[in-house]
């Protein structure tokens, strides 16, 4: 969902994820250009999702005990 809104409304995208300055950064790059906009977008998004499976994955490690 996050990825189709970055499509439709970069700023609103980057703002679900929770980064106040990329919202900031990603509402100026859309004023001024929409294409700058939602690439910023897409990158905040997927970073994002990234950090998330990391974190999750470190849940399982330390779940596990090897570490």
């Amino acid at each position: 969902m996050r990825y189709f809104l970055c499509i439709i409304f970069p700023p609103l995208a980057v703002l679900t994820t929770g980064r106040i300055g990329a919202f900031i950064l990603s509402c100026i790059l859309t004023i001024c250009l929409w294409i700058p906009g939602v690439i910023h977008a897409i990158l905040v998004t997927n970073d994002y999702y990234e950090e998330r499976r990391h974190r999750q994955m470190l849940r399982v490690v330390r779940r596990s005990g090897r570490y």
